[in-house]
């Protein structure tokens, strides 16, 4: 993770504990870029994740699904039959 100070400086240690506050705060990401910015006494804290994979997501009769490949013959003809929009 590459880190950024902005406005001024700070000790390596409280870097330690920003770095372990953001990855306790975010355990399912990966911080590829952390920027603290110093104004007087308060921190402020940004950050950027690595890329993570998106899985395609429909919404087909009300149900939210990501693939369709656990249906049934009855639900794959209903998704093939219906009206597609572009």
């Amino acid at each position: 993770m590459k880190v950024e100070v902005k406005g001024g400086e700070l000790p390596p240690e409280e870097i330690e504990r920003y770095k372990a506050y953001m990855q306790e705060k975010y355990p399912n990401r990966r911080i590829e870029r952390l920027t603290l910015t110093v104004d007087g006494e308060y921190v402020d804290i940004g950050g950027v994740f690595e890329h993570a994979p998106f899985d395609r997501i429909r919404r087909i009769t009300g149900y939210l699904v990501g693939t369709m490949d656990r249906w049934n013959g009855a639900k794959r003809a209903e998704e093939r039959d219906r009206v597609k929009h572009s």
